[in-house]
Formats: C-alpha cells, structure tokens, sequence
C-alpha cells in the first residue's frame, strides 16, 4: 500500500462525520438567501445525519438562526442524541401514521429522504407503501413548502456504456418493484407539487460513497477478503457523500413548478474491473473476476446537476486512496451490500 500523510488519512469516525458534514462556501452563501427552517424527513438513513449536520453547519457559518429539524422513527439507539449534540432538533415520527405526519411542525424548507431499497424481495407492499404512500401524505401536509425529494437513477433503463449516461431528459424505463416504486414517489411529488402548488426538486442520485457504506467499499472488500468479482454489471458512477448532500441542500434554490429533476453522480464512468486492480495494487492482493462485461449499465450523467448545484470536490483517486486506507485498517462499516451489480431490480 502506498504511504500517505495523515492529512490525507480520514482516521475514525468523529473525522469522518465531520468531513462528511462540511459545507461548501456556496452553499454557505445559498444559506445566507434562504428563508425558514429546514426539515428532513428520515433524517435517520445512512445519508440523513450527515446531511442535516451540513445544513445546520451552514446556517451557523451564514449567520443565519434557523431551525434545522430531523425526523425519522430513530430505531438506532443514540442517533437522536447524536444530532442535537450538533444542534439539529429531533422529532420522533412514522411517515405511514397520518397522526404522525399531522404532527410534524412547519417548515418552509423539507427535505424528503425516507424510502425503503434494501429487503424489498418479498415485502412490495410494504416498499409501495414507504415509497408512494408516505410521499402523499407529506406532499399535502407542507403545501406551498420547498421540497426537495430524493430519488434514484435506477429509475432509468440500462444504458450502452458509450452514450454517457441517462440524462434527466430521458424516459424512465425502471426494472423490478423497488425501481418502479420509485418512479411512483416522484409521480406522486410530481402531482403535488403542480396542484397545490409546492416547488419541487427530483434528485436521482447514483451512487452516494463514503468509507462505511458504497459501491467502492463492496468492492474493496471483496479484494482484500480475495473473493470472485462478477464483472456483469462492468461499469458504475460513484460520489462522495459529503459532495452529494451540499449539491442536495443547494437544490432548494433550484426547486420549480413544474418539478425540477436533476442527477447527482459522479463526474467519472468507472470500470469495475480497472478499480478492482487498483485496490488490488495497492493492496498487495490478487484479484479475480467472473462472468463477462455487458455491453450496457446503470449509468447517469451528472452535467445538469453540476451547472446548478456545483462540481463535486472530491475525485475518484481519492475516495479510492481513503477506501483503502480505511478497510486495510478495518474500519467499521454499515454492512449494507449496495447490491449495485443486479441487474434484475430485485433488492
């Protein structure tokens, strides 16, 4: 493995929050524009928390006093502890209870986060309900709000690898249950958004990477446990997550009517099997692929996004420098497989 200096180290997970959660100087400027208090709604994801720490972060550094507020049914013991130790107020609610979702104070600024991927085989009642039900009853309890709705590039069709990736002007073609349930959460936004009206924003994001959770950590791993790598899915799209939230946060400025769609993802069309050499090199391990590359991938292209939201910071070469430094050194990880390779929509 290469050596590195500490500054280019992310250590522990107190330095990995912070990392996460530090806001660019343009969206402390969007934050010195915006009026009213911001509210995430599932605030308890692997993205939530870091995200409403960043919006809290550049409230305070634009001198602006707001309230950023997270909701979530907080099942993680602490988690709720956690955020108000950074000075984000919790609400404890289940976006399926409409008493609940009656309950949730007022805000001009929400930022829909919650969702259901992971389990979906054999619980697409459940997934339908997480993701096109809920959204109803939030769209229509903040009328007239900002919102900002995450959503996924899988709503798309595999494309050739040659074209680039699918652009928001593209038709969705989703695959399996998970995918077209998303589509119906971003429909039903839709709806919402033009009928009441609420200024909305689509961000189909396409694939969010820190050092516990992402495609690049899959595969760092399954090369240094020296496990098969399937090449069938050959290509992906990978970003930081500290870049994905400040481009989510700035979308409140982008939001329309009708609904603005636009893709978050990183700048580079990655091939599996060069990143997976890489770990490999800088390893010391010997990596071995199965199956063969398709022709076609989920793949987004991100140019939209970056003329609104700003470029991501953070390059390729250095989520995978910090990948490796962080799984050699087995750092903890949210063990939750991506599942990026099926190529089937069965999660």
């Amino acid at each position: 493995m290469t050596k590195r200096d500490a500054g280019d180290r992310i250590l522990d997970i107190e330095q990995l929050d912070a990392r996460l959660s530090e806001p660019t100087d343009e969206l402390i400027a969007m934050m010195g524009r915006l009026d009213g208090d911001i509210l995430v709604l599932g605030v308890g994801g692997k993205m939530g928390p870091s995200l409403a720490r960043m919006a809290r972060r550049a409230s305070d550094a634009a001198g602006v006093r707001r309230r950023v507020i997270g909701a979530a049914r907080f099942s993680a013991p602490g988690l709720a502890d956690r955020l108000r130790q950074h000075g984000i107020e919790t609400v404890r609610c289940d976006l399926l209870n409409p008493d609940d979702v009656a309950a949730l104070p007022d805000a001009k600024n929400v930022v829909f986060m919650a969702g259901m991927k992971f389990g979906t085989t054999g619980q697409e009642a459940l997934t339908w309900a997480m993701n096109v039900v809920a959204p109803g009853m939030v769209a229509r309890r903040f009328a007239g709000s900002r919102i900002v709705v995450f959503s996924t590039g899988n709503v798309y069709p595999l494309t050739p690898v040659e074209y680039g990736g699918s652009r928001e002007t593209d038709l969705p073609a989703p695959v399996g249950e998970y995918a077209n349930s998303c589509l119906g959460r971003e429909r039903v936004f839709q709806y919402y958004c033009e009928k009441l009206p609420s200024p909305t924003a689509i961000i189909r994001l396409n694939y969010a990477n820190e050092m516990r959770y992402g495609v690049l950590v899959d595969l760092a791993q399954r090369v240094w446990n020296e496990e098969p790598i399937d090449l069938t899915m050959g290509y992906v799209n990978v970003i930081w997550q500290g870049d994905a939230n400040a481009m989510i946060l700035r979308a409140l400025e982008h939001v329309s009517v009708p609904a603005a769609i636009l893709n978050v993802v990183g700048p580079e069309t990655l091939r599996v099997r060069r990143v997976c050499e890489q770990f490999a090199q800088r390893m010391g391990k010997t990596v071995r692929f199965v199956g063969k590359e398709a022709p076609d991938a989920l793949l987004s292209n991100g140019l939209a996004g970056y003329e609104q939201l700003g470029w991501p910071r953070i390059g390729y070469q250095q989520l995978l420098d910090w990948v490796v430094d962080w799984v050699v050194r087995e750092g903890e990880t949210l063990a939750k497989p991506t599942l990026f390779e099926a190529r089937d929509g069965r999660f």
